[in-house]
């Protein structure tokens, strides 16, 4: 059992109780000890050692799944921790990451050390690419989980186990940015089916040394949908305004700015208020948009800018 978590706090139970039953409530110490608020989730934990990347998405029937599933620590290892989620398992998990133990023997660790080991779900990858997740025994059908090289993909109160292949099968299919890759799994294990209890929250983390904001931060990105009815469609939606912002477009795909893409520029800015010469109008513009790390002078414009300000106008 969590340690600090009271078994006999059942706030799912009182309230189901409360809306169906003009009965007086029972009193917590007859509640189940397992009857907390159950986090219903499919969720994939990856890296790209390459990139040199850790990650994890998440997808749940419950509130704010990004508050307790996500764990990631650059050169560490990852973790996604649900079903009747240990919160714990995170911060002592990347803790026996540090120290060295494979991502097996911190499932073994963990699971071992936890009494309600029956009812916890756990995907672990480490520093090393390798991965492990673990089912307890007493979590909901359909739950299970499916690992290959550099990732773990697991999930409960299923469709099927259709949603954790797909999970897998995208991840292994996919190539391109961590973060996108790990959306595109989301979406995949949607639409084989998902959670079963239907959809509430998601959330996408992922962390590299250094790889953050001003390069002064391990998180490359973390965003959360904390109550949506589409909330994978929203999660893309809210990632691509975040890399519109925080991606970074090699310099060999930036566009020359000829004479017809100047005039075009001129006139989409004027639209947007910005007259003048050129650059002090896109300077405006796109520090306005807080655009401005993705500019470097008028010559030339990354596409991401362009497609920006056509959007816009």
């Amino acid at each position: 059992m969590a340690e600090g978590i009271n078994p006999t706090v059942s706030t799912g139970h009182f309230r189901r109780t409360r809306e169906t039953s003009s009965h007086v409530l029972r009193t917590a110490p007859q509640a189940s000890p397992w009857a907390r608020p159950l986090i219903a989730t499919y969720s994939i934990v990856a890296c790209d050692l390459d990139a040199e990347q850790w990650g994890v998405s998440v997808q749940s029937k419950f509130l704010s799944v990004g508050s307790v599933v996500p764990w990631a620590e650059p050169h560490v290892g990852a973790i996604a921790t649900q079903a009747y989620a240990n919160p714990r398992y995170g911060p002592n998990g990347l803790e026996l990451l540090r120290q060295g133990l494979s991502a097996q023997e911190v499932v073994d660790k963990l699971t071992g050390e936890d009494e309600g080991r029956d009812h916890r779900q756990l995907g672990v990858v480490d520093g090393q690419g390798r991965a492990a997740t673990y089912t307890g025994k007493d979590c909901l059908d359909w739950a299970g989980g499916r690992t290959g090289d550099g990732y773990a993909a697991q999930g409960n109160i299923l469709v099927s186990k259709e949603t954790v292949d797909a999970l897998a099968e995208t991840y292994e299919a996919t190539t391109g940015p961590l973060a996108e890759r790990l959306i595109d799994c989301l979406a995949a294990a949607q639409e084989a089916g998902g959670d079963s209890r239907g959809q509430q929250s998601s959330a996408l983390l992922v962390v590299q040394r250094d790889g953050g904001y001003a390069n002064m931060s391990d998180v490359v990105v973390e965003l959360r949908v904390e109550d949506h009815e589409r909330p994978i469609d929203e999660l893309h939606r809210i990632y691509t305004l975040h890399d519109e912002i925080f991606g970074k477009t090699p310099r060999r795909l930036w566009l020359d700015v000829d004479e017809t893409l100047a005039t075009e520029l001129r006139e989409r800015l004027a639209k947007l208020g910005y007259d003048g010469e050129l650059a002090d109008a896109f300077t405006s513009w796109t520090g306005k948009e807080n655009l401005e790390d993705r500019v470097d002078g008028v010559e030339q414009i990354d596409p991401v800018v362009l497609e920006a300000l056509r959007s816009r106008t």
